[in-house]
């Protein structure tokens, strides 16, 4: 056998092998990023921050994007508030490259971290969200490792749909979180139980109207206060 051939196949005998060592993080890569339809990212910073006043971190999805505004009227003069909202859900490996990518951007230091990731991620079962969960949550102090953290409750759905958010996956994975959650005694936002008293108020099948959303808002924000007091 010539040189060159054994040299050949040398390569390849490694490629292999480096192939067999790794099947874990090749297939994570591929299989946990199920994507959706419609992929997205929204970012908003104050337009005029007061170095005076405490920073405040809203983190969610769409259902978080809606009531932003209201929790930052409530809290003028109170805090700066700032917006990251993903697509991405609990599970998908894209969220926290997202976090951290927004916190190096952004490069404050965040009092409370007011946080809930539930309208996205069905493709995940509840035993994978409750995996990725913890993981969510390191990546959030990570960020913010002297902030005061406030869990949201994913709020029910007014139509049900498969494969998408039905009221029994969503108090499945509110369950799952409050489990974490609670023996960490990370305050806790009923923002589930605030909409349930309001079915109302509804947008669409998930989302609610201005009227709803101000009502979420002002209790988000009335909560922010309370730990920004402490």
């Amino acid at each position: 056998m010539s040189a060159l051939k054994c040299k050949m196949r040398l390569v390849f005998a490694i490629a292999a092998f480096c192939l067999l060592c790794l099947p874990g993080r090749l297939t994570a890569q591929v299989a946990t990023s199920r994507t959706e339809e419609i992929e997205w990212t929204w970012e908003v910073r104050p337009a005029h921050a007061d170095a005076k006043l405490p920073n405040v971190l809203l983190l969610g999805d769409s259902i978080t994007r809606a009531y932003f505004p209201e929790v930052q009227r409530q809290l003028d003069g109170v805090a700066n508030v700032y917006l990251m909202a993903s697509s991405a859900s609990v599970g998908d490996p894209r969220l926290g490259p997202q976090i951290e990518a927004f916190s190096r951007a952004e490069a404050v230091t965040f009092s409370v971290v007011h946080f809930n990731n539930g309208m996205h991620g069905w493709a995940y079962s509840e035993a994978e969200y409750r995996e990725a969960f913890p993981a969510f949550l390191r990546e959030i102090q990570a960020i913010a490792p002297k902030a005061a953290l406030i869990w949201a409750t994913s709020t029910p759905v007014k139509k049900e749909t498969e494969p998408g958010p039905t009221n029994a996956r969503v108090d499945a994975r509110n369950a799952i979180v409050e489990s974490i959650v609670k023996p960490a005694a990370i305050a806790i936002d009923d923002q589930h139980g605030l909409m349930l008293k309001h079915a109302g108020l509804y947008q669409d099948a998930v989302h609610f109207s201005e009227q709803g959303a101000a009502l979420q808002g002002q209790q988000a924000a009335g909560l922010i206060r309370e730990l920004l007091k402490k």
